[in-house]
């Protein structure tokens, strides 16, 4: 359905099964004997197609260095000469690249396979092919031009540490992978193919997500370790009792045991939201048992009422047997309140279910084993451990002096009950403007460890001024000694997940590690570093992070955690309002980088084929659009097969000839009857603005 609507020529193929959000390992190729045209080569036909096959890797985009390609430049005026039409190279030139087979022949009771071979092989090839017969000559390609070896159009440049141009390439891992399997399996298959590698390369890594993922884990994982000594700590306080806290403290670990479990019954990773969910529940899982043996060792102890008094082991048995059946059930239902309460988090939709239901679900995973485990396993436990020197609650210590304190309160507040309840009142109503004034945010900022710098640069930038400007900051990045690598990203990738126009530069800067520092640098300090010396006039800076950034692109389509959308019809009108927005941002409190997106400022050269001329030539607009196509832009006419490689053959004028404006109008355009006319005479030609990129959302 949607072919027919798209124009002729034009064909819509399914993208990735992955998202912006899955570049999760970048690479380079670092091969100092080699140029930039091989290095892309072997990325494109060998180390592409080897990585790919990693499970849970969606694609490997290949970026920078030079696509080969085989250029068919031809000189206008020998087609003049010859009197040949140029869309009859063209023609000549597909004809005369193919393969046939022809079935099957039998001979002497053998069968041999019929092909006939007619690929291109290499650029002599394409040299001879003729395009015209002059008296029984024939006139052949290098007669009207030159073959020569180059690059397809670029649209994307890679430079890393201000070193100049790399070939590299970006895994995009397919939606729902762990990234930490994906990119383990990535690393393992790369040793592998560094192997077959020509001597001297060698996979450089620019970018490593599992960085991140080991050290959130591990932050988490200490927090979560530390949080159950302080737990430890304060029960073996409160209880004084060595072989009673030890029972709840069980409890702890097998309650999170069950919630692994449970979290790889549902399919559930284990990352930054799941963890917290986990850490959440530290102190929510001793509650029950701290409550059953709490309760056992007041029963036992106001029963024994010293330790000089001795009890039968069933009858101490057969106590803790009461004690656990009179509050199990309340036990069991207070953590069913306690799960029901959070479920609302379960209905939320979109990006917020999706970062919050795994906290929520660990939680309850967690919550759930710690009621088995205080309804099943701690009167069991109480039954081996619950003995020895157990005191009463009368002689406790650290319980009496706490009764000490609360027991006057709670007598003032049961007495003066209404001004109690006026005081929690005015309590409440007075924090309801600290609360408006708290200020909200999607989610809490992450440090990922590495800083993404996203300049704007102007619309109509060339390739070559982009990479002059990239190379310049991508040195100056490097100066600071916080710095461990730097690969800057101007343009896109060769993937459906990377629309960038050479106009956007991505940077990524790898740190390096926070004990290598300079004493008392902070990142925030650093980034107004870098800042300071990247004042680069007609680039507006920005800093970000790789993961948040990528978030934030793909949910609203903006580079910055905040920004304004103007909807409309009318490009001029939308850059009106958006300049008249900017000039009121201006002086706004808690505003550093404040920029508008550029939607107009692209050049153009347009070419308005003059339809009342046409005619008077024998011509069509196809006649004079194919010929600016051709002529102008470059036509990938065939495709070489070399054995896996695939190159395309390109014809184009040469560069001389179209280098300015008055040598496009001058263009000689050849008709049927009346020989060659300039394009001028059928077309006119002008400068003009437009927008460098058109944007649209939701149809609007």
């Amino acid at each position: 359905y949607a072919q027919r609507l798209l124009p002729e020529g034009i064909t819509p193929t399914l993208g990735p099964d992955g998202t912006g959000l899955g570049h999760v390992f970048w690479y380079t190729l670092d091969a100092p004997s080699h140029d930039l045209g091989e290095i892309r080569a072997l990325q494109d036909w060998y180390v592409r197609f080897a990585l790919q096959t990693v499970d849970g890797v969606s694609e490997v985009a290949s970026f920078g260095g030079l696509q080969k390609q085989y250029q068919v430049v031809i000189d206008p005026y020998k087609l003049r000469y010859y009197n040949i039409p140029l869309m009859d190279v063209v023609d000549k030139i597909k004809a005369n690249n193919n393969d046939v087979g022809g079935r099957k022949f039998e001979q002497s009771d053998i069968g041999y396979i019929i092909r006939g071979l007619g690929y291109i092989k290499n650029i002599n090839e394409i040299e001879n092919i003729p395009i015209k017969t002059i008296n029984s000559v024939p006139i052949r390609v290098k007669d009207i031009g030159k073959v020569q070896t180059g690059g397809e159009l670029r649209l994307g440049i890679i430079d890393e540490n201000g070193e100049g141009e790399k070939v590299g390439g970006i895994v995009v891992m397919r939606y729902g992978e762990n990234a930490k399997d994906v990119i383990k399996r990535i690393k393992k298959k790369i040793i592998d193919v560094e192997k077959g590698l020509p001597e001297g390369m060698k996979f450089k890594i620019a970018y490593d997500r599992s960085v991140l993922v080991d050290e959130t884990i591990d932050t988490l994982s200490e927090a979560v370790i530390e949080e159950i000594i302080i737990v430890c700590l304060v029960l073996f306080l409160f209880l004084l009792h060595v072989r009673s806290a030890l029972i709840v403290v069980i409890t702890i670990p097998i309650s999170v045991l069950i919630a692994f479990i449970m979290m790889r019954w549902f399919g559930i990773t284990s990352n930054i939201m799941s963890l917290a969910g986990v850490a959440l529940a530290v102190g929510d899982l001793v509650d029950a048992g701290i409550v059953m043996v709490e309760n056992a060792m007041k029963e036992l102890g106001d029963e024994t009422g010293s330790s000089e008094i001795k009890i039968t082991d069933l009858d101490r048995e057969k106590r803790i047997e009461i004690s656990s059946k009179l509050i199990g059930k309340a036990v069991f239902n207070s953590i069913l309140i306690t799960l029901v309460s959070f479920s609302p988090i379960l209905f939320l939709e979109g990006q917020e279910h999706k970062l919050f239901a795994p906290l929520v679900w660990t939680k309850t995973f967690a919550m759930i084993g710690s009621a088995f485990v205080a309804i099943f396993l701690v009167p069991v436990l109480m039954i081996f451990l619950l003995k020895g020197k157990i005191r009463p609650e009368s002689k406790h210590p650290v319980s009496r002096f706490f009764i000490w304190i609360y027991t006057p309160v709670i007598r003032w507040c049961l007495k003066w009950k209404k001004i109690t309840i006026a005081l929690s009142l005015a309590l409440v109503l007075g924090s309801i403007p600290l609360v408006m004034n708290l200020g909200t945010e999607f989610m809490p900022p992450l440090d990922e460890g590495s800083l993404l710098f996203m300049p704007v640069t102007m619309p109509d930038i060339s390739n070559a001024e982009v990479k002059r400007i990239m190379q310049v900051q991508d040195k100056l990045i490097l100066s600071v000694p916080e710095v461990k690598n730097v690969l800057g990203k101007a343009g896109r990738a060769n993937t459906a997940t990377d629309n960038a126009p050479m106009s956007m530069i991505e940077t990524i800067i790898l740190l390096k590690p926070r004990e290598e520092w300079r004493k008392g640098k902070t990142k925030d300090d650093i980034i107004n570093e870098l800042n300071s010396k990247m004042q680069i006039p007609g680039v507006v800076n920005g800093f970000t992070q790789p993961i948040i950034n990528r978030i934030n692109m793909l949910s609203t389509g903006i580079r910055t955690d905040v920004g304004i959308k103007i909807y409309g019809q009318n490009l001029d009108t939308i850059n009106r309002l958006a300049q008249q927005f900017k000039k009121e941002l201006e002086a706004v409190e808690g505003i550093k980088d404040l920029y508008v997106e550029p939607i107009v400022g692209g050049k153009y050269i347009d070419i308005k084929v003059r339809k009342d001329e046409i005619g008077r030539y024998g011509l069509s607009v196809d006649d004079v659009n194919m010929f600016v196509e051709t002529a102008l832009g470059g036509m990938n006419v065939t495709t070489t097969i070399e054995g896996r490689e695939r190159f395309s053959v390109n014809v184009r004028f040469a560069q001389d000839y179209r280098d300015k404006i008055q040598k496009l109008k001058d263009l000689q355009l050849q008709t049927m009857d009346f020989g060659p006319i300039p394009l001028s005479a059928v077309a006119k030609i002008k400068i003009s603005e437009g927008p460098p990129m058109i944007n649209s959302e939701n149809a609007m």
